[in-house]
């Protein structure tokens, strides 16, 4: 079963009142716009990617946090979607959104535990265009658009420093230039409104 942008706005709007704190319902509402700005203008350079479809990635890529807490919300998420019937594209964004790479250390915050199913899925997963719009926007979004040195000193703020977290550093701003060469200018330039959260 696909699903829609608004179905999938519909499932976190409907999700605030049972969430005192509401963060990663608004970062994932702000990831959902901003991979679908970005898809938009790679589709405007010919490449094939959907924007709607990396708009609802966006959305539902965090969706693990409506079950419980914030650890290992990408298994909780996965199963989620699974269980109610949706295609693997949508179910594989709560796997995938966390890690670069197919690397299972390339992460903010430390090394995860090792979760069998999860640590062969990232090694062998093709990642889609959409899922590497994804990593980025989850990289650049707090609760509002930022830049990726604002954004990782946040989680750095927030879950400290670790033995990964210089090569996840570098990869995010691999990834950030792959984006801006496929682009063909830097792709700050499509949120002008970051200016305000510098």
């Amino acid at each position: 079963m696909k699903l829609t942008n608004k179905e999938a706005k519909d499932i976190l709007e409907n999700a605030r009142n049972k969430f005192e704190d509401q963060r990663w319902i608004d970062h994932s509402l702000c990831v959902g716009l901003a991979a679908g700005r970005i898809a938009t203008a790679l589709r405007r350079n010919n490449i094939d990617v959907d924007p709607e479809k990396a708009e609802t990635l966006g959305y539902i890529h965090d969706i693990g946090k409506m079950i419980g807490p914030s650890s290992e919300h990408v298994i909780r998420g996965y199963e989620y979607l699974k269980e109610q019937g949706y295609e693997d594209d949508y179910c594989n964004i709560c796997l995938t959104h966390s890690y670069l790479n197919n690397d299972i250390n390339c992460t903010a915050g430390g090394i995860p535990d090792d979760i069998p199913f999860r640590t062969e899925f990232i090694k062998n997963h093709q990642y889609t265009l959409e899922e590497k719009i994804i990593n980025l926007c989850d990289l650049m979004c707090t609760t509002k658009m930022c830049t990726i040195d604002k954004r990782l000193i946040d989680v750095m703020i927030r879950r400290g420093a670790y033995s990964n977290t210089q090569y996840h550093i570098k990869e995010t701003y691999k990834l950030k230039e792959y984006f801006d060469n496929l682009l063909g200018y830097n792709l700050y330039d499509l949120f002008p409104e970051m200016k305000d959260n510098l």
